[in-house]
């Protein structure tokens, strides 16, 4: 019903000490901390496609490097500073422990298994693109060990890139190192796998909270 002519529609309006008026704010929600910002996604179809990506690269690269650079063939690139030879590693990344071949073997079953485990409860961006990396340079060399050269469990990983003062590695190799790195820079910045807490105003990487997941 319309009011009648001359007779306000609110009651009084208070002010507050400057003279404005005094507006009450809206309680915040059960729990505190005010409005929660809803759950981040998860984020496991980002960290396969990573994986994906890697294990494809690695095998791709192994396939020609096996099929051209055969009798000790060498190409130099970047003025000798590149070298693409293939060589045969029984070893880990970068020919170290070259007589461990089952231990390492073991372990990076183990560690598959680890990143396939944590992976249903991953909801950071930047977690999922390490532990990709991490999955996917394991199960290239994994790959290797299983079905090259002399038999499974015990075969040679093809390496194949080649720079001054470092051991011949491939892009299993790389991209393991990569995803380590940026795993230790994710945990000594704190951001969780998990992503951000609701209300955590923690930064992550690039300034957005939780590391933008």
């Amino acid at each position: 019903m319309q009011a009648a002519r001359g007779t306000a529609l609110t009651g009084p309006v208070r002010r507050n000490d400057t003279g404005r008026p005094d507006i009450p704010s809206l309680p915040d929600l059960p729990g505190g901390g005010g409005a929660r910002r809803p759950a981040a996604p998860r984020r496991v179809g980002i960290l396969i496609a990573v994986a994906l990506g890697v294990l494809g690269l690695d095998i791709a690269s192994k396939v020609t490097v096996v099929a051209e650079l055969t009798d000790g063939r060498t190409i130099r690139l970047l003025g000798g500073f590149l070298t693409l030879r293939q060589s045969r590693n029984p070893g880990a990344a970068f020919s170290i422990g070259t007589s461990q071949t089952i231990v390492f073997t073991l372990i990076a079953v183990g560690v598959i298994i680890f990143i396939l485990r944590t992976s249903r409860r991953i909801h950071s961006l930047p977690w999922a693109i390490a532990l990709g990396l991490l999955l996917g340079g394991a199960t290239g060399n994994l790959a290797d060990r299983i079905f090259r050269y002399p038999g499974p469990l015990r075969g040679y990983v093809v390496d194949w890139i080649q720079v001054p003062h470092w051991p011949v590695f491939n892009l299993a190799d790389s991209a393991i190192v990569c995803g380590g790195a940026l795993a230790v820079l994710l945990a000594t910045r704190g951001i969780r796998i998990e992503g951000p807490a609701a209300g955590d105003p923690s930064p992550g990487l690039g300034g957005q909270p939780g590391g933008g997941a």
